[in-house]
């Protein structure tokens, strides 16, 4: 049976089970992130500490992706990602131990966000480079979108499955129910048969192929380019997250099944940009798409930011996730198009650092500020910051669109070489 346009990357076996696996896994994972924030906030009552913990999470994503990227390029993919992936599966199963016992106190919480992030610092670099591998590269744009998808897919079902138990009782068995998820993806990558890939032998020192990784993003215009966009935007815009708790309860005035309604209104409007993405066939006009859903997602922000009633907030946070989502998806697509599959894992190492890794330190910001100015102001200072980025972007994208195109006319002729049929 042929599968419609959108769905074109699940007729490859090793994908399927990726994703099958996957989209359990992260069920689970927006679920502990959920009930997690709910937990910080019902044992201190602080914002400062809810950004706190959030950095404490992924700043080793932007502090140790580099090697992580080095990893991901000069051992198998695969399985670095089940190494990771059992790693996250034994950190959840201990907080939930902490939880459910009663004994979890804060700092615990922070050693395992910190041991989290370390592991997902090796992690994503893999995990994303090991797409190609999957489909090969008539597809890998599909790929990417769908696998957008299935991450958004899970922020719907996530935070309200999560709300609802967080609520009835309590959050111990939410992490619980993250750790036994990964057992799903576990199986899914065991039962893969991927082509084995031709890894160079390595010349030279880690250090010297971390500088050529870093060497092949500053001399391309439009791949730097679009990762300080996606920085500032990460920085800047995505922390809002971590002050919903405070939008949930002090100024909406709900609790924690508030919470997983709103973040699970962000996660439907990300789970249809990112089929809006899939659809899509072609990377023609992509880098305009990242630019204008940057601009515009700042002023979906700005809108939530002075909203008062539950339902508008709620119905704002749709076109806020569906944005994000588009300006993600667009610079990722676009980056694995124009990167040679031997600086792949190291090139997508610094797109994590820049979508993961500027995320907790714009979390401490936002934390600290809304403290001081509250979370409306910190927020809506949050949206006009990506705003004022985008609009930068576009004054510099007619510099660097013809190098764009001579790069992706490149990897596209080189690609041409990958094995096609992995089912």
């Amino acid at each position: 049976m042929k599968l419609p346009a959108t769905l074109r990357a699940l007729q490859y076996r090793n994908f399927q089970l990726f994703f099958s696996g996957q989209l359990i896994s992260l069920i689970g994972t927006w679920m502990q992130n959920v009930a997690q924030a709910w937990l910080v906030y019902r044992l201190t009552g602080s914002s400062v500490l809810l950004g706190a913990v959030s950095f404490a999470g992924q700043i080793p994503v932007f502090l140790f992706a580099p090697p992580g990227g080095i990893v991901a390029d000069r051992f198998d993919r695969r399985k670095v990602v089940i190494a990771t992936q059992s790693a996250s599966m034994l950190l959840a199963f201990a907080l939930a131990a902490l939880t459910l016992t009663g004994t979890v106190k804060i700092w615990h919480i922070f050693v395992l966000s910190a041991l989290l992030g370390a592991v997902n610092s090796f992690d994503i670099p893999a995990r994303q480079a090991f797409i190609v591998e999957m489909v090969g590269k008539t597809d890998l744009m599909n790929a990417i979108a769908l696998n957008s998808s299935m991450f958004n897919a899970s922020r719907v079902l996530g935070p309200a499955v999560a709300g609802i138990l967080v609520a009835t009782i309590g959050e111990g068995w939410c992490f619980f129910a993250n750790a036994v998820s990964y057992i799903a993806v576990l199986i899914g990558l065991a039962q893969m048969n991927v082509v084995p890939r031709q890894i160079a032998e390595a010349v030279g020192s880690p250090i010297a192929h971390l500088i050529e990784g870093f060497r092949f993003v500053l001399r391309n215009a439009p791949v730097h380019a679009l990762l300080a966009l996606l920085g500032i935007v990460s920085f800047t815009g995505t922390p809002y997250v971590v002050l919903m708790p405070i939008f949930a309860d002090r100024i909406l005035h709900g609790g924690p099944t508030a919470l997983g309604w709103l973040l699970g209104c962000t996660g439907f409007g990300a789970l249809a940009g990112a089929l809006l993405l899939a659809s899509r066939t072609s990377l023609r006009g992509l880098i305009r798409w990242a630019a204008g859903s940057a601009t515009l997602f700042g002023v979906s922000l700005v809108g939530f930011a002075f909203s008062r009633v539950f339902w508008l907030s709620a119905t704002i946070l749709v076109p806020v996730g569906f944005l994000m989502m588009i300006e993600m998806g667009a610079c990722n697509t676009m980056i694995q198009s124009m990167v040679p599959d031997d600086l792949r894992g190291r090139v997508m190492s610094v797109y994590s650092m820049m979508l993961m890794g500027m995320g907790p330190l714009g979390s401490l910001v936002a934390g600290a500020a809304a403290d001081r100015l509250g979370a409306p102001v910190t927020v809506a200072v949050a949206g006009g910051a990506c705003i004022g980025a985008a609009i930068l972007f576009w004054a510099w994208l007619p510099n660097f669109r013809p190098a764009a195109r001579r790069l992706v006319a490149a990897q596209q002729a080189l690609l041409e070489e990958l094995p096609q049929d992995r089912r």
